[in-house]
């Protein structure tokens, strides 16, 4: 396992663009304003053709980038970039979050050693509150999850995908994303075989990001398409039934 010398920059993010240079560009900006001093590279990948929207931008941190021959999933492209991670840790970081102060060494520093996966709270558009933590998906949490009277729990059992900072030692342990996904659900997956290998999932209640939401699948039917097929695969999966009894388990009074 590479280690990062002492005072070193302690993070590589990974970014995908979909032909979202320019959504891009603010981004890398507040990085470099914020977090250039956590932040050892960007890993930045075309996933198809685009016009360079970030020629003559300068930053105080290398772009490596990675242009795709042929169009990847979230999972397959991240488990591309995290192939030339070297340091102790892995930030997957949607093109659309904003931020406006650091939260990188931040969460560096609030990390335990059994972290295996942690984000700040994220404010969606329009919210004066940031987003509630996410229990076990099933099909009767999604029909409810919005209703009066949900019980949101106290600690997420999964962690959205738009902002996820790994310890790369437990990322590599559990082999990265699970490619079989190629949009969606891989992020409840991931969740799941790092608490299953013993890892935890940590939120900074005291950190937050903004999320400038594209929500596609409400719009696209190729969208719709892979978030159902998704679920899908979730449901199917050995994970997803371990980790819901190891969740049963974990909840007070359970026996």
């Amino acid at each position: 396992m590479s280690t990062s010398p002492p005072h070193s920059p302690a993070v590589t993010v990974s970014i995908v663009s979909h032909g979202q240079l320019e959504l891009i560009r603010p981004l890398l900006d507040q990085l470099d304003r914020f977090s250039r001093a956590a932040t050892a590279k960007v890993l930045l990948t075309l996933n198809i053709p685009e016009p360079d929207a970030l020629a003559g931008g300068r930053w105080g941190f290398p772009i490596e980038r990675i242009e795709n021959r042929r169009p990847m999933g979230f999972g397959a492209n991240h488990n591309q970039a995290f192939a030339r991670c070297e340091t102790p840790w892995f930030l997957v970081l949607n093109p659309d979050i904003r931020f406006d102060a650091d939260v990188l060494a931040p969460l560096v520093d609030f990390a335990t050693a059994s972290a295996g996966l942690l984000a700040p709270r994220i404010l969606e558009p329009g919210k004066n509150t940031p987003e509630q933590h996410r229990a076990i998906i099933t099909p009767r949490e999604i029909l409810t999850r919005r209703r009066p009277g949900y019980a949101v729990p106290a600690e997420p059992a999964w962690i959205p995908g738009l902002f996820m900072l790994f310890r790369s030692e437990a990322y590599r342990q559990i082999g990265g994303f699970d490619e079989r996904f190629f949009m969606y659900g891989e992020d409840f997956d991931i969740c799941a075989r790092l608490r299953l290998a013993g890892w935890t999932l940590s939120i900074a209640e005291h950190l937050q990001t903004r999320h400038d939401a594209q929500r596609a699948s409400h719009s696209s039917k190729r969208h719709l398409y892979w978030h159902l097929t998704s679920l899908l695969k979730v449901w199917s999966s050995a994970a997803f039934w371990r980790y819901r009894r190891l969740d049963a388990a974990s909840r007070p009074g359970a026996r």
